[in-house]
């Protein structure tokens, strides 16, 4: 699998390509291996492999799949097969990178392998200090591409900090859902993991948006503006306790009938 070939955090130039663009190489001593790509599997590829066996490849691998496509199998298998001392050729320099960044990688990777990189169309040869100098220059334009791309970015997020904008995911409930999470909790029937279904969110969302949900479901009620003496049911039960049950019936004085045993004579 070939993956995504992404820029360094930092300068592109440096050893990316050797230190002098110019400085000279000894000659390719290993063989030529080609690598040929169409995008669709209706397209043919014959006169992209008559190309590369005209520039005299020895083994020649080929995809049929869209230069986006991550997983291009046949460039992973040339990429492992080359060893040092061989040229990678392809047909023009879109066969090989899904973009300009991709193929500065690719080629710098084989650069740092002590593989060469061959471009028909284009007459590229990192082989030679002329085809040096020109991915010197491609990775130059990439990297203030990056550089433009990054600071325009770093621009967007100042001015919108500036306008008071909100930065970052969107919270999971609005403030009306909040209301109504407030508003649904006075309600006895209604129980936490009811109203987080309602609302289309987790318990622990609920509880992080609500933070009297943390003291438990009657500091939760007593927030949203009812008094305590409303709650009715168990739940005005569990905070006030068992209720005094008064004056026993028929005793003119209030006093309930003891229970405990006569012990006089």
């Amino acid at each position: 699998m070939v993956k995504h070939a992404e820029l360094p955090a930092g300068p592109l130039l440096e050893g990316s390509l050797g230190d002098d663009p110019l400085a000279a190489e000894p000659a390719p001593t290993g063989v030529l291996i080609g690598y040929a790509r169409v995008s669709t599997g209706g397209q043919r590829l014959d006169r992209q492999t008559a190309a590369l066996e005209a520039a005299g490849c020895a083994r020649i691998y080929a995809d049929k799949k869209s230069g986006k496509d991550i997983e291009r199998e046949e460039l992973a298998k040339a990429l492992e097969y080359a060893r040092p001392g061989d040229t990678l050729v392809v047909p023009s320099l879109d066969r090989l990178g899904r973009s300009l960044q991709d193929l500065i990688a690719i080629v710098a990777g084989l650069r740092k392998r002590g593989i060469g990189f061959r471009s028909l169309h284009e007459a590229i040869d990192t082989t030679t200090p002329g085809g040096r100098l020109v991915f010197h220059v491609f990775a130059a334009l990439a990297e203030f591409i990056r550089e433009l791309i990054v600071q325009g970015t770093k621009e967007g997020l100042a001015a919108a900090r500036a306008r008071g904008q909100r930065l970052g995911r969107p919270p999971a409930l609005t403030p009306e859902q909040i209301r109504q999470a407030r508003a649904l909790l006075t309600r006895p029937d209604e129980s936490v993991s009811s109203i987080a279904r309602l609302l289309g969110v987790s318990r622990s969302t609920l509880y992080n948006h609500i933070p009297e949900l943390g003291g438990g479901r009657p500091h939760a009620v007593a927030a949203a503006g009812e008094p305590a003496g409303e709650v009715s049911g168990d739940l005005s039960a569990a905070v006030e306790g068992p209720a005094d049950p008064g004056p026993a019936a028929g005793d003119p004085l209030g006093r309930a009938e003891s229970t405990e045993t006569d012990l006089a004579p």
